[in-house]
């Protein structure tokens, strides 16, 4: 994937909207436009970080800079190199993630989540592609995902789910069964 693909991945369901709507979120500076420029600098701190040189070393510093201005604003905290490409994050709000930390591609966070470690351990979570963070959720320790599971809101992953597909609810999170899933709808 190329560099422009790469910074442009993100939030791409703002693509997806029509042009009028996408120019009233620009000019009232909607959290969606806001969140979305502020992906776009992480992901630019990421492209200059990678190349060798001290042009690309100080704008790497230059989006930093900017990404940190930004996540002070939304209540950001994303390092570079822990999220990947095709993220999406739907609300503004507390998002910490840790450094250590790795997500796959085309995650979605929704909110006032907190993914890192559990005070005792340097060990953070590795979670797959396509993961669903619901609002308030937490991930912490030396946790590791599946690809594709849905973590419910407010929900506290303690421990791992190597179950693709799995939907994790609770504090202590536990997986839902599906046909107990069905039953209800």
């Amino acid at each position: 994937m190329n560099s422009w693909e790469y910074i442009h991945g993100d939030n791409k369901f703002v693509d997806e909207l029509d042009w009028k709507t996408k120019l009233r979120l620009i000019l009232t500076n909607d959290h969606w436009i806001v969140i979305r420029r502020y992906l776009r600098c992480l992901r630019r701190q990421e492209v200059f970080q990678r190349r060798k040189g001290i042009i690309n070393k100080i704008l790497a510093l230059y989006w930093r800079r900017k990404k940190n201005s930004l996540g002070n604003k939304l209540g950001f905290h994303i390092p570079a190199f822990t999220v990947g490409v095709g993220v999406s994050i739907y609300h503004h709000g507390t998002i910490i993630i840790n450094g250590d930390a790795k997500l796959g591609e085309n995650c979605t966070l929704h909110g006032m989540n907190c993914i890192g470690n559990d005070g005792n351990t340097k060990s953070a979570p590795i979670i797959g592609n396509g993961v669903d963070i619901g609002v308030g959720a937490t991930i912490i320790g030396n946790v590791q995902l599946a690809n594709n599971i849905k973590v419910g809101a407010n929900a506290v992953v303690n421990r791992s789910c190597l179950e693709q597909g799995a939907t994790l609810v609770g504090v202590p999170a536990h997986k839902v069964k599906k046909d107990r899933m069905e039953s209800r709808l």
